[in-house]
């Protein structure tokens, strides 16, 4: 059982890695966007903050994903390890096509395919699974109007500065503005694999009971600032040109939205979508200056990927936790 634990737990860090790499876009998109930072600059400074992030806004969101999606007591970690698959294919899945979608429903779908396949409808925990659908519901919209406002409310201020020297000077906000949502990016996103790999010792009779050890978190924060270093450029494309172009207080507004939304989420322990948090702000600011500002075609499509995501991985978990009965 320890060598089955001990790759469950790689293939956790492979996912949180591939969390890292699409999701990547969602902390330097807006930065790019604005030209404000080279990518390399972007990804390298998104990295720390997302390393930084899990040691800053404690673990109630991995408690949430260990505990609020499959009954922690029943599932096994062949199911985890199925779920896992299914989380890491679709994830790679949308990476590939340039699709910003939400590795956290990812991981969610998974597992709760998993579960479906091991246990059945009636071990899925709908209590935690009701919060993390009202958090889909909550981070997009959220994001939208936070965008909205803090960019208005911008544009209200500075209307009688010269446009010249706000860009300039929210070009050097937006660097700060950057790393904040890449901090609350780490302290939600990073958390999901911590939430995992506790699931995984204790499942597998390594920890008397459920708790989260300091090297879980280290090697969690690990994985996930490599893969934003190394993140995934066609989806920075996609939130950083296609959607709307972006001026840097917009960018500004955007990232300070969507952080705050993330580390509201943390608190309280809602596995939240940063792809929703940072599309909604993105779409947010870009209506404040107008509304054909915004392409709402690619947001649609970005909408659908959405839609399909906890679908589409729980039919990936599902399938991956029968191949792996059929084995075992």
């Amino acid at each position: 059982m320890l060598e089955i634990a001990i790759g469950a737990i790689i293939v956790a860090l492979i996912f949180d890695f591939v969390n890292g790499f699409n999701d990547s876009a969602n902390s330097v998109a807006t930065v790019i966007g604005t030209r404000v930072l080279k990518p390399l600059q972007a990804v390298s400074l998104s990295a720390i903050a997302n390393f930084i992030g899990p040691f800053v806004f404690g673990v109630a969101v991995a408690t949430t994903i260990a505990k609020g999606i499959v009954s922690f007591e029943d599932i096994t970690v062949y199911m985890i390890v199925g779920g896992l698959a299914g989380a890491i294919g679709w994830s790679s899945l949308c990476t590939y096509f340039g699709l910003p979608i939400s590795n956290s429903h990812s991981l969610i779908g998974g597992i709760m395919g998993a579960g479906i396949a091991g246990l059945g409808f009636e071990k899925l925990v709908y209590g935690g699974l009701t919060k993390v659908f009202a958090g889909i519901v909550i981070a997009p919209v959220g994001g939208f109007i936070f965008g909205l406002l803090l960019t208005g409310l911008i544009i209200t201020v500075f209307a009688t500065r010269k446009p010249a020297i706000v860009n300039k000077s929210f070009g050097r906000l937006q660097i700060i503005s950057s790393a904040w949502f890449a901090l609350t990016h780490g302290a939600n996103d990073g958390q999901k694999t911590m939430g995992i790999i506790a699931l995984i010792l204790f499942s597998a009779g390594l920890t008397p009971e459920f708790e989260m050890p300091l090297w879980v978190i280290f090697a969690a924060a690990t994985a996930m600032g490599l893969g934003t270093f190394f993140g995934g450029y066609k989806v920075i494309k996609t939130l950083g040109v296609k959607v709307t172009r972006l001026r840097p207080y917009q960018g500004f507004a955007a990232e300070t939205g969507g952080g705050l939304m993330l580390a509201i989420f943390a608190v309280f322990g809602i596995p939240a979508s940063t792809t929703h948090a940072i599309t909604g702000t993105i779409m947010g600011s870009g209506a404040a200056r107008r509304k054909r500002a915004v392409r709402w075609g690619v947001g649609r499509q970005i909408i659908f990927a959405w839609i399909i995501t906890i679908p589409g991985s729980a039919v990936l978990g599902i399938a991956g936790t029968y191949l792996i009965h059929l084995f075992v």
